[in-house]
């Protein structure tokens, strides 16, 4: 039983390491192009958020990752079950299979959202503080999630997709999506997109979302379609985000510190306050 554990914890740990890969060089090739030399100093300032953000990756890949396919296992087995999906899995072959991908995108956002929402009221905050603690936020900042926060939004997100009986193709393209354009609205980028940012969820916009600033607290919760936003009130873009990142709770800047924050008693005094 170690020895597996041991084994798969190796395994999702290469795999988790070459799915940077890709995007690592992408977000090179941007800064390169948008940024020019500046890019060397922007990677030498954020080299201590990026450190920390690739090590709560790496707790995750070894405290939460490995408990997933058995979560996974569990509710395909509860969804498969007759009555207990809202949509039967055979009517999504009815349909063009681009219509339900692009279906699949906009439910798991729609989804996103709320749960998003959910992780900014009392009970979740402490644990999704730590993806806001990130002070210099790069692409990399979509890999600082608290292991709490990884396995709520695994389990919220993943109900979500099954309970309308979404195929699998369609349930891996919702997530490929929102996962590779969340390290994209990540990114130290102030693109606004203009017309289209009230369709899209741009860089700046989710760059407000993570200010410090009560302003903007409460505001910009989707991945992907910013109308979400717009049709729920949290809309907020007033330009380019220029104002300082991070949360006012106090967070240690340690992996250790950062795993611990959420089981502190302290931090739920005041339960209702929002950062």
């Amino acid at each position: 039983m170690i020895e597996d554990l041991a084994r798969n914890s190796a395994v999702n740990l290469l795999v988790a390491t070459k799915a940077l890969v890709l995007p690592a060089l992408f977000f090179l090739c941007l800064g390169l192009a948008t940024k020019g030399s500046a890019l060397l100093g922007d990677i030498r300032r954020t080299a201590r958020e990026t450190a920390l953000n690739l090590q709560v990756m790496l707790a995750n890949v070894l405290l939460v990752v490995p408990l997933f396919a058995l979560a996974n296992q569990a509710m395909s087995g509860f969804f498969a079950q007759p009555g207990r999906q809202l949509v039967d899995t055979a009517t999504w072959s009815q349909l063009p299979a681009w219509l339900v991908i692009l279906l699949a995108v906009i439910w798991g956002d729609f989804v996103g959202y709320w749960r998003h929402r959910l992780e900014h009221s009392a009970v979740l905050w402490p644990s999704h503080a730590i993806h806001h603690s990130d002070t210099q936020m790069t692409w990399l900042a979509l890999e600082r999630f608290h292991p709490i926060n990884r396995a709520t939004t695994f389990l919220i997100d993943g109900a979500a997709v099954m309970a309308l009986g979404f195929p699998p193709e369609a349930a891996l393209a919702n997530h490929l999506v929102r996962h590779y354009y969340g390290f994209f609205i990540h990114a130290d980028l102030p693109w606004t997109y203009g017309r289209l940012g009230l369709i899209f969820v741009s860089p700046a916009m989710h760059r407000w979302h993570h200010a410090a600033d009560p302003q903007a607290f409460d505001t910009n919760y989707a991945t992907v379609f910013s109308v979400f936003d717009r049709a729920f009130g949290t809309f907020r873009v007033p330009g380019p985000c220029t104002v300082p990142l991070g949360v006012t709770d106090r967070i240690p800047q340690t992996l250790l510190g950062q795993l611990r924050h959420p089981f502190r008693r302290t931090v739920y005094r005041g339960l209702f306050r929002r950062k």
